[in-house]
């Protein structure tokens, strides 16, 4: 039984390093238009993981023009993932960030944690 579930799970995807709730991403997408393919970046704060196996995802939340808010959610062993980059960890206290959604300006920015 175990060897069916292992066979039926996507495979890992390498360019993915290890990311954690409040860190600053890129997400590169593969986006497909007519019969073109192009690579998209979504830019901005991971507020949410969610660890299950294939199942596995991250929502990334950004501020775009006028303050909107805008939250896109990303399965991680997703082949249209091309890569993900981390840009900075934060030092955040919670695996859910949705206090994020209701701040802005200068209470919306995380402490940076610096790798000694």
């Amino acid at each position: 039984m175990a060897d069916i579930l292992k066979a039926l799970e996507a495979k890992q995807n390498e360019n993915i390093p290890a990311i954690k709730s409040g860190d600053n991403v890129s997400v590169h997408l593969k986006i497909k238009e007519g019969d073109r393919e192009r690579i998209q970046e979504f830019k901005g704060t991971v507020i949410r993981m969610r660890k299950g196996g294939s199942e596995q995802s991250i929502t990334v939340r950004r501020v775009a023009s006028n303050g909107i808010g805008v939250e896109r959610t990303f399965l991680l062993r997703s082949p249209r993932i091309d890569k993900v980059v981390v840009e900075r960890h934060s030092v955040v206290r919670r695996a859910q960030l949705y206090f994020m959604r209701e701040r802005t300006g200068k209470s919306a920015r995380l402490k940076q944690k610096f790798e000694n």
